[in-house]
């Protein structure tokens, strides 16, 4: 197989659909499972205005049920809900990560080890090969099990670049001891690279992922980085002016910098006494549309969905309530997992 064969897309290339993982009572939603419930279907129904949704769930009939007492039956004839074991919910890291080429798409099943073993995953590492297996995942599965990466710590701009953190990537309980080095040239066999980007600075309290990209930078079509940017008297702020003194630096390509957008950060979110990792950076792009998790802080969340529609001008900007899904520390693009046309 030739390297130029296959390239991981940008999150903004035409999608087929997006899966997701139902919440249960056997879950750690289950102290406000009715509420999480109900937010769930909101991004499903957000979702399937635009393009077709994949379900996992331990009962397939009665989240069935659910949906469609909510959904309009346009909606739910973009949904398939099948009967799947997991451990959590978290589509993003525990789903495959595609690449396209002219033979069609692969699906690269990493190993997934519940954030550097902090949490159960056996079953969860094996629901992409499981969807597969079954037909509702159409495409060349690519066993890649001796590597653990989750979809939540890189971003691709579709034409070779992936950007990534020091912080998650280089966790000894994910690949053992490897290096910098070593890890970087994974990437770039694995998902076709050219070349990687690693940030350094920028990590939001309550990050139990150990620093995934997908809550501090994300990235859009040409050239523009949407970034976090906290006020001055947040006690993030010297951590994350470090990170835009960074990005400031690197260069595209060509030679020319990035266009950066900066992203207001959500004022604190407190849980059980612990503040939550709340963060704008955590959005969705699907075909059309842009869906942008809101905190219930209507200037800041205005602000954001403001700049985030900068970056995508030709998308509509959807907003959902994301105030339930960061109790468990993450937000709308954790949620899910995109998978391409092809």
């Amino acid at each position: 197989m030739k390297k130029a064969e296959y390239f991981m897309p940008a999150e903004w290339a035409e999608q087929q659909f997006v899966q997701l993982i139902w919440p249960d009572e056997h879950t750690d939603w289950r102290p406000y499972l009715a509420d999480i419930t109900r937010t769930m279907v909101s991004l499903a129904g957000a979702i399937t205005r635009y393009e077709d949704v994949l379900v996992a769930a331990r009962e397939a009939l009665s989240t069935y049920r659910t949906l469609k007492a909510a959904l309009s039956a346009e909606q739910m004839a973009r949904i398939t809900v099948v009967n799947c074991p997991f451990n959590d919910t978290w589509a993003r890291d525990s789903g495959g990560i595609s690449l396209i080429g002219a033979r069609g798409r692969q699906i690269l099943d990493f190993r997934f080890n519940g954030w550097g073993g902090q949490y159960p995953s056996g079953d969860d590492n094996l629901i992409t090969q499981r969807l597969h297996n079954q037909g509702f995942i159409a495409g060349e599965l690519i066993d890649n099990n001796d590597f653990v990466l989750e979809g939540g710590s890189i971003e691709s701009d579709g034409e070779g670049t992936i950007f990534t953190t020091t912080c998650c990537l280089l966790d000894p309980h994910r690949n053992g001891r490897l290096s910098q080095g070593a890890i970087e040239r994974e990437l770039k066999k694995r998902l076709h690279a050219k070349r990687v980007i690693w940030l350094r600075n920028g990590r939001l309290r309550g990050d139990d992922t150990g620093g995934h990209i997908d809550t501090i930078v994300r990235l859009a079509p040409n050239g523009v980085l949407l970034y976090v940017k906290p006020d001055a008297g947040d006690e993030h702020y010297a951590a994350f002016s470090a990170l835009e003194t960074e990005l400031q630096t690197l260069r595209q390509p060509s030679g020319e910098p990035y266009r950066l957008l900066p992203l207001p950060l959500p004022r604190p979110v407190i849980f059980d006494g612990e503040r939550l990792p709340a963060t704008y950076a955590n959005f969705l792009v699907i075909n059309g549309a842009v869906i942008v998790p809101v905190y219930g802080q209507s200037d800041l969340d205005s602000e954001a969905c403001r700049q985030i529609a900068r970056a995508f001008p030709q998308r509509a900007i959807v907003h959902v309530d994301a105030s339930i899904i960061i109790r468990q520390h993450g937000s709308i693009h954790c949620l899910t997992m995109q998978y391409p046309k092809f």
